[in-house]
């Protein structure tokens, strides 16, 4: 399934722009009213909006390019603008779910670029490519916001710690599958893509407080600091008594004056 445009309005396909039925355009209107109801000028509503007909079509369309410049009062240039910036919105059909593999730095170093060229070559798709039954797309991600935990790999933005290139391809065997897989931290299990396009979208799933939010190597610079009593200066944040303060206990801990060494 590669090999989509994923360009503007203007140049995607005839199937993209067929009308939504009467039944999920009333619904798309009563959710988008919604949304637009929580800012005080609705173009400000775009972004989760774009989500929402995301929700619905597993990708930005070009009917809900349409759908959202209407509600809002935009042209659909200004609207397909938005959709075609951000990594988020994808502009051809996505899989149910996305599977990112960090290959910025830390993680490519940690095994990341390995991960990605073995389960690259075990669904026979490459970045940005769907598998021909549509429940996987693979992508390189630039950074998962979880180096202590690299390699990191998301599936549909929920975090798989240190992994391999055989835990990885076990992981993708399971979506396709259909099984409940549960994250290393975070929800009870991954949603599909469209599920979590309308969480996005500011309709929450009841989920957001489920397993782990941070795990031991997150929180380890946090201990440090209440085994050693070390807190933030008292007063204004930057001043110069606040930050020598700092600086001192620092340097005093550092050459082990604190009778730690």
């Amino acid at each position: 399934m590669a090999g989509h445009d994923a360009s503007g309005h203007l140049h995607v396909s005839a199937e993209s722009k067929a009308p939504y039925d009467e039944e999920t355009l009333a619904r798309l209107h009563v959710d988008a009213a919604e949304v637009i109801s929580r800012y005080p000028q609705k173009r400000s509503a775009l972004l989760p909006l774009l989500h929402l007909v995301q929700s619905v079509d597993g990708y930005v369309a070009g009917r809900g390019v349409s759908f959202c410049a209407e509600v809002l009062g935009l042209t659909e240039a200004e609207v397909s603008g938005v959709a075609t910036f951000y990594t988020q919105y994808k502009r051809h059909p996505n899989g149910d779910y996305t599977v990112g593999v960090c290959t910025n730095t830390l993680c490519a170093i940690m095994g990341g670029d390995l991960i990605f060229d073995r389960v690259s070559e075990h669904l026979g798709i490459g970045h940005d490519e769907t598998t021909e039954d549509g429940k996987i797309t693979l992508e390189r991600v630039e950074c998962n916001a979880a180096c202590d935990y690299a390699p990191v790999v998301m599936a549909n933005w929920e975090f798989f710690d240190n992994q391999t290139p055989e835990s990885t391809i076990g992981l993708v065997d399971e979506l396709r599958a259909g099984a409940d897989v549960r994250p290393t931290r975070g929800a009870d299990k991954v949603c599909t893509f469209k599920e979590v396009s309308r969480v996005l979208a500011g309709f929450p799933d009841g989920r957001a407080d489920e397993g782990v939010g941070a795990g031991p190597a997150s929180l380890l610079g946090l201990r440090i600091a209440k085994d050693h009593g070390w807190v933030a200066p008292e007063g204004a944040s930057g001043s110069s008594n606040g930050s020598s303060a700092a600086s001192s206990s620092l340097t005093s801990t550092s050459d082990g004056k604190d009778g730690s060494k």
